[in-house]
């Protein structure tokens, strides 16, 4: 049993995700163009997505107190967006209309499931300071928090500036910018990917091939802890008490891989809310992950928690479909 009282024990919201919310316009093609060619491709196909939209989508299906601060266009793909969090059971009061068409991301899937993604901001550029300090009572109100980099990086500072004392601040880098060192302080943990933790060391990166190492170098940067994810591999955590700790993630048949490293730091965010310890978190956050990446799309991939504890543990290999 969890305690759930903590030091938040009023909190509305289990999880407050800031971000971005675009619309995911698909299209599945054999190979990606190369420069100067035009390739034939499916049916488009379009999708709410966003990491921010997505992240908060994930969290609600799987059953946590969500809420989405984000900002979308007065047009059609910002009523899918809309309507995709309030299906999912995601309370919308924090999400502003007006301003700039709402994002749009234009994605190319391949027959093996990897993605090449153009995204085009919108109204997420126009997600400012001002809208963030106008929030501050959806801010107390949430045990956690998490961002991203689809929105302006000033905005993503005065989260942390005006973070609730006992709310917790997750970070996800993506995609790759600098990151104040303000901001690194906050993150408790900084979730990154192998290219987003290649980009943020840089040179120190290119010494060592070892997540462990670079787990080691993120926390010197100044994170509270550090989550790496490494795809089908799991992932690593550090929190700089102890070793970093290796977490596996079941194996299963990736059919579309976007939209997934949104839904394990979703889940990772909900569950050291709950109280869960970092690798525990972190292997529910890895079944989560790992679900996703078994259908297409984004958001209509994300599995409830009945089917997160239906999926087989992480040492077992799933029969192919």
């Amino acid at each position: 049993m969890h305690d759930h009282d903590r030091d938040h024990d009023d909190a509305t919201y289990d999880l407050l995700v800031v971000g971005s919310a675009n619309a995911d316009l698909v299209i599945g093609v054999e190979r990606r163009p190369a420069p100067g060619e035009t390739v034939l491709g499916s049916d488009l196909a379009t999708h709410p997505g966003g990491k921010g939209a997505n992240q908060s989508v994930a969290a609600a299906r799987l059953g946590a107190r969500t809420a989405l601060l984000a900002r979308v266009g007065d047009d059609a793909h910002g009523r899918l967006l809309l309507a995709s969090q309030r299906a999912a059971g995601a309370d919308t009061v924090g999400v502003l209309v007006g301003g700039a068409p709402t994002g749009v991301a234009l994605i190319t899937v391949d027959p093996s499931g990897d993605n090449s993604i153009v995204v085009s901001p919108g109204a997420n550029a126009r997600l400012t300071p001002e809208d963030i300090r106008a929030a501050g009572s959806l801010l107390a109100a949430s045990r956690v928090i998490s961002t991203q980099l689809e929105i302006p990086i000033e905005t993503v500072t005065e989260v942390v500036r005006t973070l609730p004392a006992a709310t917790r601040f997750v970070l996800n880098p993506s995609p790759p910018a600098p990151v104040p060192s303000e901001v690194l302080a906050a993150c408790d943990p900084l979730v990154v990917n192998e290219h987003e933790a290649r980009y943020i060391l840089g040179d120190d990166a290119s010494a060592t091939d070892s997540p462990a190492d670079w787990a080691r170098a993120l926390l010197a940067l100044g994170p509270r802890s550090v989550v790496i994810t490494l795809g089908a591999e799991g992932a690593l955590t550090a929190d700089g008490d102890s070793s970093p700790v290796a977490v596996p993630s079941p194996k299963v048949d990736a059919v579309d891989t976007t939209g997934a490293g949104d839904a394990f730091t979703a889940a990772l965010a909900w569950r050291l809310g709950l109280g869960d310890d970092l690798p525990t978190a972190a292997a529910y956050a890895a079944r989560v992950g790992a679900a996703s990446v078994t259908r297409r799309g984004a958001q209509e991939s994300y599995p409830t928690s009945d089917e997160v504890e239906a999926e087989p543990e992480a040492e077992t290999e799933v029969p192919s479909a």
